[in-house]
């Protein structure tokens, strides 16, 4: 560990600095995974997306046009970066395409979302 200007600590912690990295190096995929997961959230239009999924189980374009007052283009949008990052899937009824929480994660939206 290299010493830093504004680091007073006197001794180096060998243990916890390895365990830490070696934590870190075993959980880098899964924390690749949520932190993915967390940018798709981190915008209010996709988080309002996924609220509403988490209480109405499948909804088309044209529901959460309605719903969110917005054009439907921008919602297509959302969804396709929900979908394309995993957290969506889609089904396609005659016409319209209904989309619903992929339901492998939707407990750990819903813990996220509802706390």
């Amino acid at each position: 560990m290299s010493e830093t200007e504004n680091c007073c600590r006197i001794d180096i912690n060998d243990t916890l600095i390895a365990n830490a990295i070696t934590l870190l190096e075993e959980e880098k995929s899964l924390l690749e995974k949520k932190s993915k997961l967390f940018a798709l959230l981190g915008n209010e239009v996709r988080l309002s997306i996924i609220r509403l999924f988490l209480d109405y189980e499948k909804m088309c374009v044209c529901d959460l046009s309605d719903v969110l007052k917005m054009k439907q283009s921008p919602i297509s949008q959302h969804l396709r970066k929900l979908k394309d990052g995993g957290v969506l899937v889609s089904q396609r009824d005659g016409m319209t395409i209904f989309y619903a929480i992929v339901p492998s994660i939707k407990e750990v939206v819903t813990k996220i979302i509802k706390g």
